[in-house]
């Protein structure tokens, strides 16, 4: 079966995404700069979604698998139902969420809301899930730890700024990882993989960068206002250099 992929050309779904999906309409529905592919199986509220990530991309869906299963409990976040892994790729399915990505077109035509919305939604997610319980650690020493990139680049990184407060951060939060429902609202997160506790500007930092990336410039002041915090350009600087280096 071959698709096109938001207009990135022609998608060949892997064999075992087509075994996956048995009777289900395949629809191609994002392809990462590595080469990691995610398809919607079926439609409708009943639909799932397939991850398919070929081996040496760097891609980790057993992280993300064990970041959703301890998530699950306490945000809305997509159920795993099916993981596994063959000679070529592994691959992780989920139950659809309600809501689409904040960065479709009719988001994008509609900044304000979609920025308090997402604003909002990164608040909850910090709110919502127990430091004290989370087994995932997205600390600077430990992503530092992680990328043989970043260690290179520490010494041109700045200081490391004091905590502020502690939080499971989302690990990737830019806006296309936020979904929202028809009325504006936000109904949900996808992309864990990097979940784990840290200082909240670990993403509040990324997902305000991520603003003008989707929606133009001059969003940052309504996302902070949304979230409820007060800009602090040392923690932006520090955790935007930090996430670039990685």
């Amino acid at each position: 079966m071959v698709a096109q992929l938001l207009g990135l050309g022609d998608v060949e779904t892997p064999p075992r995404v087509a075994e996956l999906a048995g009777a289900d309409t395949v629809t191609p529905v994002w392809r990462n700069e590595v080469g990691g592919l995610t398809f919607q199986l079926g439609e409708g509220p009943t639909r799932r979604f397939a991850k398919w990530a070929p081996h040496g991309r760097g891609l980790n869906l057993v992280a993300e698998e064990a970041r959703l299963r301890w998530a699950v409990d306490y945000v809305t976040v997509p159920r795993v139902l099916a993981s596994g892994r063959d000679d070529d790729a592994g691959w992780l399915v989920t139950q659809g969420l309600a809501g689409t990505s904040a960065v479709v077109p009719r988001w994008q035509s509609d900044p304000a809301t979609a920025v308090t919305a997402c604003g909002r939604a990164l608040r909850a997610f910090h709110d919502a899930l127990p430091v004290d319980d989370c087994p995932f650690d997205w600390s600077v020493s430990a992503r530092l730890a992680a990328s043989d990139k970043a260690r290179a680049q520490e010494p041109t990184l700045p200081p490391v700024p004091p905590i502020d407060r502690l939080v499971v951060c989302h690990g990737d939060p830019c806006v296309p990882n936020t979904l929202l429902a028809d009325d504006g609202t936000w109904s949900g997160h996808v992309d864990l993989d990097a979940l784990g506790v840290a200082d909240r500007w670990a993403d509040v930092a990324v997902a305000t960068m991520s603003l003008e990336w989707n929606y133009g410039p001059g969003w940052d002041g309504a996302f902070l206002d949304a979230y409820g915090i007060a800009p602090d350009v040392e923690r932006t600087d520090f955790y935007r250099a930090l996430w670039n280096g990685t």
